[in-house]
């Protein structure tokens, strides 16, 4: 996530879920925060500050590719954007940060040591992660061009969305944006994080400074589960689902978790020079 205030937006999303933070110092680069399971638990996401003042906040999204020159070059060939050289993040990973062909901002990631979200699929974790645009068509075209996703076509509330498969498993899924986002509102993708109970953290979510967009509501046709979107107090958007059994047509039976290397699963357990606990 880019925030434009790190210390709020720690506060917030600390607060709704129950996540403990901290931060990395990388020489060169601007300071990570990591949002972790618990206090001090499995990483869950992670934040940096807004580095321009003009562009929205939002959530930014990574994917996992085999070569990142060969992707940068699949990308520009589908009309997309290459927005960064390869970006060595000290020996945690390599990353490029790219745009596709509706504007929306996205990365590429090799691991290390670092090996992405270190828990998925459980409450207070992400659950799955959705692009929101105005030619979803076009995304379709782009991200199955870039990355080989295979489109599954489904409704919601009488509007197509497509979701994208790799490997026989749903891993994504795109919308339409509509007249609830502002004039000028940017292409973006976002997370949806797994609740026990949508309606009070819509509740809390509300007290503690966030727009509700959408929901509480059932949804049965796309994702089965109680859900809600809304704006934090930053102005980045997210979801939430508290799902219903076997949601996303048998996702959460269907797509493989890859955990990292046994030696490397507990690598944030570092010494205090490392990591530094921040205040909540």
């Amino acid at each position: 996530m880019a925030s434009p205030d790190v210390e709020g937006s720690k506060e917030f999303y600390c607060e709704l879920f129950g996540w403990g933070v901290y931060d990395v110092t990388i020489p060169g680069l601007t300071d990570l925060s990591m949002f972790t399971l618990g206090d001090l638990g499995p990483e869950v996401l992670g934040m940096q500050p807004l580095a321009d003042s003009a562009q929205y906040p939002s959530w930014l999204c990574y994917f996992r590719a085999g070569d990142l020159q060969t992707t940068g070059q699949a990308v520009a060939d589908a009309g997309g954007q290459v927005l960064s050289d390869l970006i060595d993040v000290a020996d945690l990973e390599q990353l490029a940060m790219f745009g596709d062909r509706e504007g929306a901002d996205f990365a590429v990631v090799q691991p290390r040591r670092l090996h992405g979200a270190a828990v998925i699929d459980e409450p207070s974790a992400v659950c799955w992660v959705e692009l929101a645009c105005r030619r979803p068509g076009q995304a379709r075209m782009f991200y199955e061009q870039v990355f080989g996703w295979q489109a599954v076509e489904r409704r919601f509330r009488d509007r197509p969305v497509t979701a994208w498969k790799a490997g026989g498993h749903v891993v994504a899924s795109v919308i339409e944006m509509d007249d609830s986002f502002p004039t000028g509102y940017p292409p973006h993708w976002f997370p949806w994080i797994w609740v026990e109970d949508c309606d009070a953290t819509v509740s809390r979510a509300a007290e503690l400074g966030a727009s509700i967009r959408f929901g509480p509501t059932d949804e049965e046709q796309v994702a089965m589960g109680r859900m809600a979107f809304m704006t934090d107090p930053a102005g980045a958007r997210f979801a939430v689902i508290t799902p219903h059994g076997d949601w996303m047509g048998n996702r959460l039976n269907s797509t493989p978790h890859h955990p990292p290397p046994e030696n490397n699963r507990k690598w944030w357990q570092k010494p205090p020079s490392l990591r530094s606990r921040l205040r909540r």
